[in-house]
């Protein structure tokens, strides 16, 4: 399972440098999470400010 970002996301980017296997990019509109990178390991919902990222 991995993380998914969603439409809550206001891309402040605390997330990205979180990532300890750098899944999270900028996409078109919010970051993505690669879900293929995604370890599951929540290290980006502990630091957003918003609870975008959430386990898919």
């Amino acid at each position: 399972m991995a993380y998914v970002i969603n439409s809550d996301c206001i891309c402040c980017g605390a997330c990205e440098s979180e990532c300890p296997v750098e899944a999270i990019t900028m996409g078109d509109d919010i970051y993505v999470i690669d879900p293929d990178k995604c370890t599951d390991c929540g290290a980006c919902a502990e630091v957003c400010p918003v609870d975008a990222p959430q386990p898919d």
